[in-house]
């Protein structure tokens, strides 16, 4: 398999964080969050390029076009995450065929382990398609309205979903275009899949891979980033 192309969405505005500034903008360890996370994966051999899709009216990207000796495109999403995975899908470079792998990472997940990204490429490569999660190892209660705990759900084959993952382009594309024509607002590429009736691989990854929401978890990453490689 060839180098591929890797679509990070970035074009949210991370209100759970607190502030005007765009969760992905906002500093880690000295430096913008996206940043950390555009050099993790441009650090991986088998990337061969980026695609940042950006909010319509972003003033504080950079400007960037190469990280590590690998290209860095842009393009503008729309107003859910689905919308910006498409955009970014649609913007790829022609070379990208339709049959080719793509990955898609959140903006929001600097600490992902390039050995996790090694294993997602073999395993869901021969499986036409998967994603890195963990199986989840906490009890998990239902809440009722008052947020007190009703019943224990089962947690047998309950995974956590994270990112990367891939897909081929072609059949990505048409599974979110598809859910978007049904009005179904699909939280990640995973799901879209499913409802067009493919059944990703669920390859476990390292639960440090952790996505950025609040502002507590900047702390966290900070610790994580200069343990993770």
């Amino acid at each position: 398999m060839a180098g591929l192309w890797c679509v990070v969405p970035a074009a949210g505005r991370g209100t759970r964080v607190g502030g005007d500034c765009p969760k992905q903008y906002l500093p880690l360890a000295g430096r913008p969050l996206i940043e950390h996370t555009l050099q993790r994966l441009a650090a991986h051999p088998r990337i061969a390029g980026l695609m940042v899709v950006l909010g319509a009216h972003d003033g504080r990207w950079p400007g960037t076009f190469a990280i590590g000796g690998k290209p860095v495109r842009t393009a503008i999403g729309g107003t859910e995450r689905c919308d910006s995975v498409l955009a970014g899908l649609d913007a790829l470079p022609a070379a990208v065929g339709e049959g080719d792998f793509v990955l898609v990472h959140d903006a929001a997940r600097p600490c992902v382990r390039l050995a996790d990204i090694d294993r997602l490429i073999e395993r869901a490569g021969a499986a036409e398609g998967g994603l890195l999660g963990a199986p989840l190892r906490d009890t998990l209660k239902h809440a009722d309205e008052a947020g007190r705990s009703e019943r224990t759900e089962p947690r047998d084959r309950r995974w956590r979903a994270f990112t990367p993952q891939m897909f081929r382009r072609g059949a990505l594309a048409g599974a979110l275009r598809d859910a978007a024509r049904r009005g179904v607002q699909v939280s990640d590429e995973a799901m879209a899949m499913e409802l067009a009736g493919h059944a990703p691989l669920l390859v476990e990854g390292a639960e440090d891979n952790i996505k950025v929401t609040t502002a507590a978890d900047f702390a966290l990453a900070e610790f994580l980033l200069a343990r993770t490689t």
